[in-house]
C-alpha cells in the first residue's frame, strides 16, 4: 500500500512539474510579444512601452478576477478537474491570440492575453498547493516548489528565445503573425497536456475530507503572516516580470544603442538569459531547500537583489559590457550597457523567492492552505500591475529610472522574510 502510494505521489508531481512548465511558457509570451505589438499597433506613441504592456497587464489583472474562484473550484472540484478546465481554458486563450494576428487587432490581442490570465491563474492554484502538500510542507516542501520552479524557469527561457529568433529585426512590417509556430507550439502543449493528465491518477487530499456546514469563524486573512506573505507574492510578481519585460523594451529600444537589425534578438537573448539564471537559481535552491530555512533563503536573495538594481539604476546607458547569453543552444557574446548585466543577475535572486514566499506564507495554516493558495492567485495581479506602473514611469522618466519599482519592491520582501513572515496567530486552530 505504501508502495502504491510512492508511485502515485511520485506521478502526481511529475504531472504537477510539467504543468509548472506551461504557466510560464503561456504567461512569458507577453514580454516579447509586448515589443511586436509596439512595433505594429504602437509606433509613435508617446506612451508606447506603457501600452505595450497591457497585454502582461490583461494576463495578470484576469488572478485579481479569478484568484478566489480558483480556489473555490479546486475545494470543490479537487485538482485534476480544476488543471483540465484550466487547460481547455489555456488553448482558448492562445487561439484568440492566434486570431488576432490574423484580423491584425490589438483588442482582440488584449483579449486573448486576459483569457490565457485565467488558466494560468487555475493552474498556479492547483500546483503550488500541490506541491507543498506533497512535500509534507516544511523543508521539504520547498524543495518541490524549488524544483517545479527550476522547470518554470526553463520554459521561461526557451519563450523569449522562440519569439526573437522567429522576429530578429523589429520594423514596422513586423506582426503577431511572425510568431504563429510560438503560438501553434503552446496549442499543441495544451492539447497533449489535456490527453495525458485525463489519463492520470491525482491524490486528491482536499476532497478526501468531509467538510463542516457549518461557517468557520476563521479565514487565511486571520494570519498576518499569511496577509504580509500575500503583499509579497504580489510585489514578487511585479518584480519577476518588471525587470526582465521593461528590459526587453529598453534594448530594443534605440536609446540602449545597440545595432538596430539586431536589437530586438540580441533583447530576446538578453532576456532569455535573466530566465536561465532563474533556472539555474532554482536548481540551487531545489538541491538546497531541504536543509536551508525559507527565511535565510529569502533574506540572501533581497539583500544581493538590492543591491545589483540599485547599482544598475546609476550606472551609465553609455558603458557597454559583453555578457554571456544563453542562445538556447548554447552561449554567445553580446555588446549591452552595464545595467543590462546587473539586471539579467537578478534573476539569480528572483529565482528562489516565489517558493520561499509561499512557503513562509502557508506555514501553520493548516485546512486554510486551499483557500489561502486562492487569495495568492488573486494577489499574482501584481505582474501586471506593477510592470505597468514601471513601464509608464520608463515613459515619462527614462528606463533606469524605472527600476526604482522593483528595488523598493525587493526591500519589501526582505522586510517580509526578517519580520513579517513569523506566524503570531498560533491560538487559531486550523486541524
Amino acid at each position: 500500500m505504501t508502495v502504491q502510494k510512492q508511485q502515485s505521489n511520485t506521478v502526481a508531481i511529475v504531472m504537477m512539474i510539467f504543468l509548472f512548465a506551461m504557466i510560464s511558457f503561456v504567461t512569458n509570451l507577453a514580454a516579447p510579444m509586448g515589443v511586436i505589438v509596439k512595433a505594429q499597433f504602437l509606433e509613435g506613441s508617446a506612451n508606447a512601452n506603457f501600452l505595450g504592456m497591457l497585454g502582461n497587464f490583461a494576463n495578470f489583472l484576469a488572478y485579481l478576477f479569478m484568484g478566489i474562484p480558483a480556489g473555490l473550484l479546486l475545494q470543490k472540484l479537487g485538482y485534476k478537474k480544476t488543471a483540465l478546465i484550466a487547460i481547455a481554458v489555456g488553448f482558448i486563450g492562445v487561439f484568440i491570440q492566434y486570431f488576432s494576428g490574423v484580423n491584425a487587432s490589438f483588442i482582440i490581442y488584449l483579449l486573448g492575453a486576459f483569457v490565457c490570465g485565467f488558466s494560468v491563474c487555475m493552474l498556479n492554484t492547483v500546483v503550488n498547493p500541490m506541491l507543498n502538500t506533497l512535500g509534507g510542507g516544511g523543508k521539504k516542501g520547498n524543495q518541490l516548489l524549488q524544483i517545479g520552479g527550476s522547470v518554470n524557469s526553463l520554459a521561461a527561457t526557451i519563450t523569449p528565445l522562440l519569439v526573437g529568433i522567429l522576429v530578429g529585426q523589429v520594423t514596422r512590417e513586423t506582426a503577431i503573425t511572425d510568431v504563429n509556430p510560438v503560438l501553434f507550439i503552446a496549442m499543441g502543449i495544451f492539447a497533449v497536456a489535456f490527453i495525458i493528465l485525463s489519463l492520470v491518477k491525482i491524490p486528491e487530499p482536499h476532497l478526501s475530507k468531509k467538510t463542516s456546514a457549518a461557517k468557520d469563524k476563521y479565514s487565511p486573512w486571520a494570519f498576518s503572516h499569511f496577509v504580509l506573505g500575500a503583499i509579497g507574492i504580489f510585489v514578487y510578481v511585479g518584480i519577476e516580470v518588471g525587470i526582465p519585460g521593461t528590459l526587453n523594451l529598453f534594448l530594443a529600444d534605440p536609446v540602449a544603442g545597440l545595432n538596430a537589425t539586431t536589437a530586438a534578438a540580441t533583447a530576446g537573448v538578453v532576456a532569455a538569459t535573466y530566465w536561465f539564471l532563474m533556472l539555474i537559481g532554482r536548481f540551487v535552491g531545489g538541491s538546497i531547500g531541504g536543509k536551508v530555512s525559507s527565511k535565510t533563503m529569502l533574506s540572501v536573495a533581497s539583500i544581493v537583489g538590492i543591491l545589483l538594481v540599485l547599482i544598475a539604476i546609476f550606472s551609465p546607458i553609455t558603458t557597454k559590457v559583453s555578457m554571456p547569453v544563453f542562445t538556447g543552444s548554447g552561449f554567445d557574446m553580446a555588446q549591452v550597457p552595464l545595467g543590462a548585466l546587473l539586471l539579467v543577475l537578478v534573476g539569480l535572486c528572483t529565482s528562489v523567492m516565489w517558493g520561499g514566499i509561499f512557503n513562509l506564507a502557508v506555514e501553520g495554516l493548516g485546512k486554510y492552505v486551499a483557500a489561502a493558495s486562492g487569495i495568492f492567485m488573486m494577489m499574482v495581479v501584481g505582474g501586471g500591475i506593477l510592470p505597468l506602473l514601471q513601464n509608464f514611469i520608463a515613459d515619462k522618466a527614462g528606463y533606469m529610472i524605472s527600476y526604482w519599482v522593483p528595488l523598493i519592491g525587493l526591500a519589501y520582501l526582505l522586510f517580509y522574510a526578517l519580520v513579517g513572515s513569523k506566524n503570531v496567530n498560533k491560538d487559531i486552530p486550523v486541524d
